[in-house]
């Protein structure tokens, strides 16, 4: 597998436990890293709290998801049974 280029599409500020704020820059997304459904853009993103804050006091970062399955079958599973799979 290749190791993909981290693309940073902003980053935001942890306000509680359970409440994180967050500016996104949509125009830096690459379109090979959207997709559509039923007429709708949609883009999978990795959110990660960090350890610590950087120098502007940020300690939410948010990166798009480039992961893309590997083309090949899972062992034992045929491609019909793979594609009812959910997930």
């Amino acid at each position: 597998m290749t190791e993909q280029k981290t693309i940073y599409i902003g980053n935001g500020k942890k306000q509680k436990d359970n409440w994180l704020k967050s500016s996104l820059c949509i125009s830096d997304i690459p379109k090979e890293h959207t997709f559509e459904y039923n007429g709708k853009t949609y883009v999978k993103v990795n959110i990660n709290v960090k350890d610590q804050a950087d120098q502007y006091g940020k300690d939410v970062s948010i990166t798009v998801d480039t992961w893309k399955p590997d083309a090949e079958p899972i062992e034992g599973i045929s491609k019909e049974e793979k594609d009812d799979l959910p997930f």
